[in-house]
Formats: structure tokens, C-alpha cells, sequence
């Protein structure tokens, strides 16, 4: 894998749903404005398969761009859940994917499938050691049953990405502690959020950036519906908070995605 840094920064978006419905209609235009702003790799969180095809279509459009991962997200786990895993396995058996993702725990709205979540969860987690793939975590209103579930895990070796990290500086402490990379978005620029403080201490070397468009828009974009040229504004926070030239989050947090997303079975960037 080699990803060359031009004269100009270039960024990764870790996790951007930019074959969204919201989208997908101006797709042409915000990958122009994305590449434009120096974000020339996109990677696409799977959702469940009735988006599957629109997400692999916007890959086969932008090749060189954007990214497909697989995996099924918990707010999208029913009673039908074994047969969307079935999806997911016979996705994976068919071609290389560089994560499985967005999997994991969400009890916001209720708990009512959260057994079935858990297997979901636990499945897809046990398919990552198998394929040797990274993983990338939702997690919300679930940040320490979700830490709990993936720590026998990660001591097997599993890796990745606590996508839309919104947590506590220990929770933060924890996760990195795994092994594992903190997802930062547009949360990261909302004043009483609490993320600057609780990754103020984290080193570099844990953090990638994300927009998780449409999704969160960074400030001053709040309202609008977010895009991966928009991932500046994240940047711009992140140097203000590490007190460290831009360029330099862009190189480094460019860096650490090609660490996670980098392993023997992924698809090649």
C-alpha cells in the first residue's frame, strides 16, 4: 500500500455514508469538492443489505476513491438478524473488503433486539480474526458494555476503529489501551461536547478523522448536510487542540487509517 502526500494536504475519511440517499444525488459534485479538498480516500460503512448494492455501485464509480466495508450496523438488527449475517458472510467469502464495519452496540432508541445485537456483534467481531480484518465500532449509549464486549477480542489481536468517539477521557484511555483508534467527527467541534477535553491527552498516533456524512456536520456546517470535504473543519479543531501545524494532523491521522485499513487479507488501497 502507498499512499503518496502531494504538495497540498491530503486527508483520509474514515468513515463517510456518501452513498447515502441524502447523497447520492449530488454524488458527482461532492466527489469533485472531496478530492478537490485533498480527500482522495473515502471508506464506506456497510449498513445492512437493503443499501448494499447502492454502497458497492458508488465504489465501482469512484474506484480509486472510495471504499466499501461489510457488516451489519446495530440499529439496523431485527428478528431477521441471521439472515442478514448471512449477507454479510457470503459478501466476505466473495471478494476482499478492507474492514468490517459499522458493527456494534446501540441502545439509544431502546433495547428491545439488544441479545440480538450482542451475537451480531459477536459474530462479526469472531469474522475479523478469521479474515484478519479490522473492524469499525458504532457505539451509542453503549460505550462501556461495547469496551466490555470487545476486549476478548482485542486480546486475540482484533483492531480498529471506535467510530463517532464521543466518550470520556478513560473511556478514550480504554480504547486506545485495546489497540484500538479513536474515529473523530463533527462532535469534536461542538463546544459542550466534551471530546476535545477527553482526547486532549491521547496521543496521535490514536486518532483518524471522519465526517460520517450525511451525517454530524463539523461546525459551521451544523444544519447542513455534511460531506468529506467538510473533514478540514475536524482537522482545523484537532490542530487547535494538539497545538500542532495542520498539515501535520493531516499526515499523521492519514497515517494511522492506512495502519488500520492495512492488512494481509484488505482490499488494497
Amino acid at each position: 500500500l502507498c499512499i503518496k502526500f502531494s504538495l497540498f494536504m491530503q486527508f483520509i475519511d474514515t468513515h463517510a455514508h456518501v452513498y447515502s440517499e441524502e447523497l447520492l444525488p449530488d454524488l458527482n459534485q461532492l466527489m469533485t469538492s472531496a478530492i478537490g479538498s485533498g480527500v482522495n480516500k473515502i471508506f464506506m460503512p456497510a449498513i445492512d443489505s437493503h443499501t448494499l448494492e447502492a454502497m458497492l455501485s458508488v465504489e465501482r464509480a469512484f474506484p480509486e476513491n472510495c471504499f466499501a466495508m461489510m457488516g451489519l450496523h446495530p440499529c439496523y438488527v431485527k428478528e431477521n438478524v441471521q439472515t442478514e449475517l448471512d449477507i454479510v458472510a457470503d459478501q466476505l467469502s466473495k471478494r476482499k473488503f478492507p474492514a468490517i464495519g459499522e458493527i456494534g452496540l446501540d441502545f439509544y432508541w431502546d433495547k428491545t433486539f439488544s441479545s440480538q445485537q450482542y451475537l451480531a456483534f459477536n459474530t462479526q467481531m469472531q469474522w475479523a480474526l478469521d479474515f484478519s480484518l479490522p473492524i469499525v465500532i458504532h457505539t451509542r449509549n453503549a460505550i462501556g458494555e461495547t469496551i466490555e464486549a470487545v476486549k476478548p477480542f482485542a486480546k486475540k489481536g482484533l483492531r480498529g476503529i471506535f467510530h463517532c468517539f464521543s466518550g470520556s477521557k478513560e473511556s478514550a484511555e480504554q480504547i486506545i489501551g485495546m489497540g484500538f483508534h479513536l474515529g473523530l467527527g463533527g462532535v469534536l467541534t461542538y463546544k459542550n461536547a466534551g471530546v476535545a477535553e477527553a482526547i486532549k491527552d491521547i496521543p496521535m498516533e490514536w486518532l483518524v478523522l471522519e465526517t460520517d456524512a450525511p451525517y454530524l456536520s463539523p461546525v459551521p456546517y451544523r444544519g447542513k448536510k455534511n460531506e468529506p470535504a467538510f473533514i478540514i473543519e475536524v482537522a482545523k479543531k484537532l490542530a487547535e487542540i494538539k497545538n500542532i501545524p495542520l498539515h501535520e494532523v493531516a499526515e499523521i491521522t492519514s497515517k494511522n487509517a492506512v495502519k488500520v485499513f492495512l492488512t494481509p487479507n484488505a482490499v488494497m488501497l
